[in-house]
């Protein structure tokens, strides 16, 4: 089976990084972006299995990115886990309406996500 590829998607470089680390070390092949823009045209390009999606991201939200994916064909079937501060419950159904497989608010368990990204990727 070939390596499972995730998008991690977030503003704060150290959460990249320190996500990225816990997935590589898992056996996952990690590619990043910082910013809305970018993530929309990686997850495009790249076509990845999943995406660690955050919402408040610069030049484009991950509401409208995980938006974009889910209402076009050729993605809409990536599972997409918003990974967010946001925690009020309206921004969870926001983050559901759009399409979202799983709403996950910072600060997180690292275990559980790693739990959550394995289950969408069997």
């Amino acid at each position: 089976m070939s390596q499972k590829k995730i998008l991690v998607v977030d503003d704060e470089l150290d959460l990249v990084e320190t996500i990225r680390f816990q997935l590589e070390t898992e056996g996952f092949n990690v590619i990043t972006a910082y910013n809305g823009e970018d993530a929309l045209n990686l997850a495009r390009t790249e076509n990845p299995d999943l995406i660690l999606l955050d919402i408040m991201l610069p030049k484009l939200d991950g509401y409208k990115v995980c938006r974009l994916l889910k209402f076009d064909e050729k993605y809409k079937n990536i599972p997409i886990i918003m990974l967010t501060a946001r925690a009020q419950e309206k921004d969870k159904i926001i983050g559901l309406e759009t399409g979202a497989n799983e709403y996950v608010t910072k600060p997180f368990d690292m275990d559980r996500l790693l739990e959550k990204v394995k289950t969408y990727l069997k």
